[in-house]
């Protein structure tokens, strides 16, 4: 059975987001506050954090940045803050994926169910694509070890980082948008989470470019998407 932590300040949405995961075959956990949050992930061994951002103790913020420097964990957050600034941020600092306030737990379960899909995936893909390599000029993907390497230095990518990354060097000199890759690599409809994709384009250009801003792997075709240059 997958565990799940949700940190939720507001007991009342805590409980009905336990409730529905639960039903949907979770083994939930809650905290309501930074600090207790941040216990339970030292201590606890989860599949998947649901996060709020605007917690008592430590808010969201300081939790992501100290998830990412010590778990490789799915994380979603859920925010009543909708202003685009706090979704990049949450992105930045390692989110997978950004829900704001009020939401269906039908998203919330279907949104849950895709990352737990996808990040099984991530975790089995050496024994799907055994001893298989992509090598793009000074740009290699073990998809075996899932690792990355820029002239031989292996550079360290997030899950979605490397599943997007992945998807479209398997796809090259093909135009996608965001709204595609969004449903390619995060598994369901995009509603209105292009900038998921944009943050982390950003995010894998500056682990594998030497010029993020002159980019000879990842090209920006204004207008319609991006593209993976062979």
């Amino acid at each position: 059975m997958k565990k799940i932590l949700i940190i939720e300040d507001d007991k009342s949405i805590a409980e009905l987001q336990q409730d529905y995961l639960t039903m949907s075959g979770y083994e939930v956990d809650c905290a309501y506050d930074g600090e207790e949050g941040l216990q339970k992930i030292k201590e606890g061994n989860f599949d998947l954090i649901i996060l709020d951002l605007m917690l008592p103790g430590k808010d969201g913020f300081a939790i992501l940045k100290e998830i990412s420097e010590s778990k490789e964990v799915p994380v979603l957050i859920v925010s009543a803050k909708d202003e685009e600034i706090y979704k990049i941020k949450g992105l930045n600092l390692g989110a997978d994926d950004y829900i704001t306030k009020p939401f269906s737990m039908g998203e919330l379960v279907a949104r849950v169910n895709a990352h737990l899909k996808t990040y099984e995936k991530f975790l089995n893909r050496g024994e799907a694509h055994k001893n298989k390599m992509i090598t793009v000029r000074g740009l290699t993907i073990d998809k075996d070890g899932m690792r990355v390497f820029v002239n031989g230095k292996e550079v360290t990518l997030k899950q979605k980082e490397f599943e997007l990354l992945l998807f479209l060097a398997e796809n090259p000199n093909r135009v996608y948008d965001k709204e595609t890759l969004f449903e390619r690599v995060w598994g369901y409809d995009a509603l209105s989470d292009a900038t998921t994709v944009t943050v982390h384009i950003a995010r894998i250009r500056d682990k594998i470019e030497e010029n993020p801003a002159k980019s000879q792997y990842i090209e920006t075709v204004w207008g319609a998407g991006y593209r993976f240059k062979i």
